[in-house]
């Protein structure tokens, strides 16, 4: 009886067994030898047709040139984190088990690696907490300031080699704030498509960062508008006649600091240096501001007396006439000598016209003369000629010859007068620039008569309302008298 319940014991083992084994069997065939459906791939590796050894090999070859071997960069605001391969591993039996099982009919044949993945999480959050304290910011507003010592900018005390001031900016920072949980959702998926981005050369995480509020923007013109400081010029009191200084604007380059700031980060510094700007008008010149009186003639063709007409003009150009002081047309411009490169030209001695070394620098006089009359300064000594000249209005020249016959006139305003001269487009063209103390201005008229003997002219100064235009006076210049008998 014993014997016969162990030997049906016997035969189910025998029979388990070989069940057993037939499965076991069947596992191992479909293991090594069914074949994955087609169309079936995990994480961009395709599998189709391979058996579960051929697809484990695969798969391994993938990750270990991929997920393996390269690093994963995760780039923020404030520098990157880099997870090294170590972080991650992917359960590749697993993941080509369920690849087997997956029916080629299935909607989805994609299998992503995320299921199969292990990856040390607490290390990576850990590495993200840490930057988020670091660097998580709160609203800075930018700032700007001038560093330095201020430089005295008054004319009288500016110092051209004292160093300048310096624009500081400091561009603002926005509040921002790392979100470490969905910092790592975006390492996750990037883990999943670890395969194609290496490949693609694109397994770099870029976790987005958005502002909570931003700082205010710098905008360069307005920065401009608020800390230049203008120029001013030196200038005059018309009443008490005083010198008043004026002082040197300061400003920095605008165009500069618009284009830094365009590409600022967010916190960064930058400094440009202020530059000083000279007044337009300053020193000297100040004193030479308006055309008190302006007149020019015509030469003509005669190089000899043209270069006497250039060397006298050389001689006038830029001579300072001080408040009552007396020019002198001799004085000035000298003896008319060959040595000084004067040539022989036609001249009148007398009635005579003769050649003579220096002939034409009356036509000189006789311009500076006519921005005189023009300039109401008043005139102490002026002769005519002793015969008509072609270039002015008869009683309009003035006649000098050297040792006896000078021009003269006084400097009777409060302010320096400046002479201007130059030979130019085939005229002797002279300005005399000052501090225009009228509220009138002047035209010179002329009338003329003639006998036998001569012509006879009357010069009258006409003075005019500067606002109104109206004739104010009109007085006698001068009388002049010119001889028909030239011989």
């Amino acid at each position: 009886m014993g014997n016969t319940k162990k030997a049906a014991a016997r035969k189910i083992g025998l029979v388990l067994g070989c069940m057993l084994l037939i499965i076991l069997i069947f596992l191992a065939y479909r293991a090594f030898f069914c074949p994955i459906g087609e169309g079936i791939s995990i994480g961009g590796v395709d599998l189709s047709g391979l058996s579960a050894m051929d697809a484990r090999k695969n798969l391994s070859a993938a990750l270990a040139d991929t997920l393996y071997a390269q690093p994963l960069t995760v780039e923020l605001p404030e520098g990157a984190l880099v997870l090294p391969p170590e972080e991650v591993s992917v359960n590749e039996t697993k993941a080509v088990r369920d690849a087997l099982h997956l029916s080629s009919d299935a909607a989805d044949r994609t299998l992503s690696l995320l299921p199969y993945l292990t990856v040390n999480e607490e290390s990576i959050r850990k590495q993200l907490s840490a930057y988020a304290q670091s660097y998580d910011t709160t609203l800075t507003q930018p700032t700007y300031r001038l560093e330095g010592e201020a430089p005295a900018l008054g004319t009288d005390v500016f110092d051209e080699t004292a160093p300048m001031q310096t624009l500081v900016v400091t561009v603002g920072i926005p509040e921002l704030h790392l979100d470490v949980h969905e910092a790592y959702g975006n390492i996750l998926a990037a883990y999943n498509d670890a395969i194609s981005l290496i490949r693609e050369n694109a397994f770099t995480v870029r976790p987005e960062v958005q502002p909570e509020a931003l700082p205010e923007k710098l905008d360069a013109d307005a920065l401009f508008a608020e800390l230049s400081v203008e120029a001013v010029n030196d200038s005059l009191d018309r009443e008490t006649f005083a010198f008043l200084h004026g002082s040197y604007g300061m400003t920095f380059d605008r165009d500069a600091l618009a284009a830094q700031l365009e590409g600022a980060e967010y916190g960064e510094t930058i400094t440009l240096p202020m530059k000083a700007v000279a007044p337009a008008v300053i020193g000297e010149d100040t004193y030479y501001q308006d055309v008190l009186g302006e007149y020019q003639t015509k030469h003509t063709d005669n190089q000899n007396r043209n270069t006497n007409l250039t060397l006298l003009c050389a001689a006038l150009d830029g001579h300072v006439v001080q408040p009552g002081e007396e020019f002198s047309f001799n004085g000035v411009v000298g003896e008319r000598t060959a040595e000084r490169g004067y040539m022989p030209a036609p001249a009148y001695s007398g009635t005579r016209l003769v050649d003579q070394v220096g002939g034409g620098v009356c036509q000189g006089s006789t311009t500076l003369y006519n921005c005189v009359l023009l300039a109401d300064l008043e005139v102490v000594f002026r002769a005519c000629h002793g015969a008509k000249v072609g270039y002015v209005p008869l009683g309009l020249d003035a006649s000098v010859n050297w040792l006896t016959t000078d021009f003269k006139f006084k400097n009777n305003w409060n302010f320096p007068i400046k002479l201007q001269a130059e030979v130019s487009d085939g005229y002797v063209k002279m300005k005399i620039l000052g501090t225009d103390e009228k509220d009138y201005y002047i035209k010179m008229t002329a009338g003329q008569g003639e006998d036998d003997v001569a012509w006879y002219a009357r010069s009258w100064k006409n003075k005019y309302d500067k606002k109104t235009d109206e004739l104010i006076s009109k007085e006698t210049e001068a009388f002049s008298t010119y001889y028909k008998n030239i011989g």
